[in-house]
């Protein structure tokens, strides 16, 4: 069966810039030994990125959220040096959830990355919703939400909606 590892929103803006916190730091090490085992096994790899235009605060997301971040092109947009793995897809999304899922044939999925409250749940059950017999599951080590009481948060409702956290 086929494994993939999905890495939500690694980008420097989420873990030390300007939407960083200090639990997004925390969870590096463990973010890259993930990765290094997916590598290592052989297992497929995709990274999201949360990419937004010059326009942010004009758009509805930056009308709730009035911090400029993930702007394409920019240093904050990067993934976070030394997360990226050779020859993995990279998806730009516009917004917390990407929709494209339905395009990949997904057989067993687990993601790991930020935020658990805002982008690691809406992939998650995007994924469920879309595919709910495969077994979708969440690292909870290798993420970190906006808060550590909104990531716990997060992690009880991917629970009740059948996704695997541990």
């Amino acid at each position: 069966m086929k494994k993939t590892l999905i890495v939500v929103d690694m980008q420097k803006d989420f873990v030390d810039g300007s939407l960083g916190t200090a639990e997004a730091v925390a969870i590096l090490e463990n973010v890259k030994n993930k990765i290094k085992e997916y590598r290592e096994n052989g297992d497929e790899i995709i990274f999201t990125r949360d990419t937004h235009g010059e326009n942010y605060l004009e758009t509805n997301e930056g009308k709730h959220l009035p911090v400029v971040h993930c702007v394409e092109d920019t240093p904050g947009w990067e993934l976070y040096e030394g997360i990226y793995s050779e020859g993995a897809d990279i998806i730009n999304k516009p917004c917390f959830g990407y929709t494209g899922w339905g395009d990949y044939q997904l057989e067993e999925v687990e993601l790991i990355g930020l935020c658990t409250d805002i982008c690691v749940i809406s992939n998650a059950l995007i994924i469920k919703a879309l595919f709910p017999e495969i077994k979708v599951s969440v690292d909870s080590s290798c993420c970190a939400g906006v808060t550590p009481a909104k990531h716990e948060a997060a992690l009880e409702t991917m629970r009740s909606c059948q996704v695997e956290v541990y």
